[in-house]
């Protein structure tokens, strides 16, 4: 069912699938009662465990619910692309970005959604700003977390402290410019790649504290592969950022002071 653009709300929430069927019911039902007025958009790679099929039972009996159908899995980034090319094809104002397992919890939105009210272009809901906490992580992911974000902010300097974070809401506007181009394709890899996308185009973005929760059903789909990816591609892209800076040093001085400057500030 496609809505019609007279009658959207502002806010579109995607929420990428693969065996979530566990998780999704209790999820959407949350999200419903939190933000009424938003619509959802489950988009399921092709789940075997039947997660699409409750999806379209889910949308028959809901006009704020939606499915897109893919034909296999392909990743998170990939999913996030397919339905934010839904959402900015039909209109919605606001697209937002939220896991199917509940570990962001969707009683949080509306913080993310005050942030662009105040001004923001991309509000990321952030656990490592003050106020922002983890519940139920083992250390290990703890030690991920925060080792990736310090090394992210090192190498790329984006003056965030969560670029990996994956509950977030964009301005249409920012976000079609952002993935006009070829955006890197998966976990966090591809909320860095969307992050540093994101300062590239001189976007505002704000941080908001939120509670992240361990999940409580289904898998989780970090892997080795994952991790290994994000860095080759951060230290690439970290590079490639230290170069270009290496050589407007080279070219204009004080361009490059003042820029220095500049991400001084913003890591404070």
């Amino acid at each position: 069912m496609h809505p019609s653009t007279a009658s959207l709300p502002p806010t579109l929430v995607v929420i990428p699938t693969y065996d979530e069927r566990d998780a999704l019911p209790g999820t959407l039902a949350r999200l419903r009662a939190a933000v009424p007025g938003a619509h959802a958009l489950v988009v399921d790679d092709a789940s075997p465990d039947g997660t699409g099929q409750w999806a379209d039972q889910a949308a028959a009996a809901d006009d704020h619910v939606h499915v897109l159908h893919r034909t296999g899995k392909e990743g998170l980034g990939p999913a996030y692309l397919a339905g934010f090319a839904w959402g900015l094809e039909r209109g919605y104002a606001q697209l937002v970005e939220m896991d199917a397992d509940a570990s962001h919890r969707p009683e949080q939105l509306q913080r993310l959604l005050e942030g662009l009210r105040r001004g923001a272009d991309l509000a990321i809901g952030s656990r490592w700003v003050t106020g922002g906490r983890v519940h139920d992580w083992p250390l290990r992911r703890l030690l991920l977390s925060r080792g990736a974000n310090l090394y992210v902010q090192l190498v790329l300097g984006l003056g965030v402290r969560d670029a990996t974070a994956g509950f977030r809401a964009f301005r249409a506007e920012t976000l079609a410019g952002i993935v006009r181009g070829r955006v890197a394709s998966q976990g966090y890899c591809f909320q860095v790649d969307m992050t540093r996308r994101a300062r590239a185009a001189g976007a505002v973005i704000a941080e908001v504290p939120i509670d992240f929760d361990e999940r409580t059903e289904g898998a989780s789909k970090m892997s080795s592969r994952i991790v290994r990816e994000a860095l080759v591609k951060v230290t690439l892209w970290g590079v490639a950022h230290r170069t270009q800076q290496l050589r407007t040093a080279l070219r204009y001085p004080g361009r490059a002071r003042r820029s220095v400057t500049a991400a001084k500030g913003d890591a404070r």
